[in-house]
């Protein structure tokens, strides 16, 4: 895959914003980014309405992935262990139709999210000590809690396809996480100290059809917390981007639209991220794909590799910021709705 990375005009949001007007489309207030989560998702309706929240903790050993989402009539759910040692996989689905027993939450931070029916029953409750992660299905149970950390930032960001096709996403890299989570009933543990979670938050009115990138990671090189968040193809020619550089709690804005080069056939070789503040290698260490169609019309197919990150980038006053094999992922994504 080829390109240039191209440079976007992005405004930073610093109070609360309602993301839709009262007809239900876009506020224009509301398009730009934040260091904080600071809008309220107030969709009503329906119309491809898209509300999800996907948290993936990780650590030297093993990986623990969940998804929550409703979209207008249906609500799906899924959950992925990884034993990094052995490689082994362990997977739980459910669809529930139409999708009754789902709560989400209108603010990052703020308030719960719920399905309480189907295979999977999930929890996620903001606590006094940071975000309680709870699910239990046939193959899993876990506990794990998300550490806050107070004035460390995150990255939210509104894209703007039309006024009546939008999304709301925050990226939350890094946080430190303590847990157990249990498959098949035998107890893997995620060690304070070691372990990270990332929260991604999603909201919004979508498209028939969406392929996108996203790459993730954290880790605290030389005692620093660094952690990278970035995303390609759904923005581009949006005017926004998802693309960040975390630095020492600290959100470093990248407003490029940035180049991803992948080989579709070997999922398993190194991946490239570039632009004129980013130049990542990703070398994967683990592949998961899936290819789910339900219905005639209704398709996800995902390729999300594990792997480490090495490189540079470049913070907003110019300094080089090495970023020496950090854990992570990086992921091609088709959605058909």
């Amino acid at each position: 895959m080829s390109g240039s990375a191209r440079a976007v005009s992005e405004r930073e949001i610093t109070s609360r914003v309602d993301l839709c007007r009262p007809d239900g489309r876009l506020n224009p207030a509301a398009v730009g980014w934040s260091r904080v989560p600071l809008h309220r998702a107030n969709i009503r309706g329906w119309g491809r309405t898209m509300r999800w929240d996907y948290w993936c903790v990780t650590s030297g050993e093993q990986v623990f992935a969940f998804s929550a989402s409703s979209l207008d009539y249906l609500a799906g759910e899924s959950a992925y262990f990884l034993d990094r040692r052995t490689g082994r996989e362990t997977t739980s689905r459910g669809l529930l139709v139409p999708g009754h027993g789902v709560a989400f939450s209108d603010r990052a931070g703020e308030g719960s999210v719920r399905i309480g029916a189907g295979p999977l029953r999930i929890n996620v409750d903001e606590t006094s000590a940071g975000t309680r992660l709870r699910l239990r299905s046939a193959e899993l149970d876990a506990d794990v809690l998300v550490r806050r950390i107070p004035d460390r930032e995150s990255l939210s960001v509104v894209v703007p396809w039309s006024a009546r096709r939008f999304q709301y996403t925050v990226k939350d890299v890094g946080r430190p996480a303590e847990g157990v989570v249990r498959v098949h009933g035998t107890p893997y543990r995620f060690e304070a100290g070691e372990a990270l979670a990332t929260l991604d938050m999603g909201r919004g009115r979508w498209p028939g059809a969406v392929l996108w990138n996203w790459g993730a990671a954290a880790g605290r090189p030389g005692g620093r917390d660094v952690a990278l968040q970035i995303g390609g193809k759904w923005t581009d020619g949006t005017g926004s981007v998802e693309n960040a550089l975390l630095l020492d709690g600290r959100v470093h804005k990248i407003s490029e639209e940035l180049v991803w080069h992948y080989d579709t056939a070997d999922w398993n070789a190194p991946w490239r991220v570039t632009g004129d503040r980013v130049d990542l290698t990703f070398v994967p260490e683990h592949v998961r794909t899936a290819d789910v169609r339900r219905a005639l019309y209704m398709r996800s197919r995902e390729a999300q590799a594990f792997g480490h990150y090495t490189g540079t980038v470049v913070a907003d006053d110019g300094e080089v910021v090495k970023i020496p094999g950090l854990f992570g992922w990086a992921e091609e994504v088709y959605r058909r709705w």
